[in-house]
């Protein structure tokens, strides 16, 4: 029996593939939980349609990633950070810091977004990596300033 696989199930196959199993397997198991259908013509030409919209809209959120990247790197941030006489911290800079000024700069980023393995505790130039996309990584320029 040929069934259209809803969801990716483990030593079968991913989400969208025709794969032939046991009449039973497929009654009692993959369809009453709603993990594969029949392989109808109908179902088939459903499932192509889904995929070439849902590229289409993955290549849509890839290309405004791109552009997003390309604002992020035009520019930098200047973040201000308390240090005292000997040039010791009196705090950090954390990806909430720094999306809190990428808001107030125009950019809507999630938090973990921001590639920060530690907060940043001293003066100076650093570079940022900022996942935007799976195929897209955007470098942000942070310049942390004596406040």
């Amino acid at each position: 029996m040929d069934v259209l696989l809803l969801k990716p199930v483990e030593k079968l196959g991913a989400e969208g593939t025709v794969v032939r199993v046991k009449p039973g397997y497929a009654r009692n198991y993959l369809l009453p939980r709603g993990w594969a259908v029949l392989a109808t013509p109908e179902q088939l030409r459903a499932v192509e349609q889904h995929q070439r919209q849902q590229v289409a809209k993955d290549q849509r959120i890839k290309t405004a990633a791109e552009a997003l990247r390309q604002r992020m790197e035009q520019r930098s941030l200047s973040l201000k950070l308390t240090v005292g006489t000997d040039e010791k911290a009196f705090g950090s800079i954390s990806a909430h810091d720094i999306v809190d000024a990428l808001k107030a700069d125009g950019i809507e980023l999630e938090k973990h977004l921001v590639h920060l393995d530690e907060p940043l505790k001293s003066l100076g130039m650093f570079e940022l990596p900022v996942r935007l996309h799976p195929d897209v990584v955007a470098t942000l320029k942070i310049r942390v300033v004596k406040a």
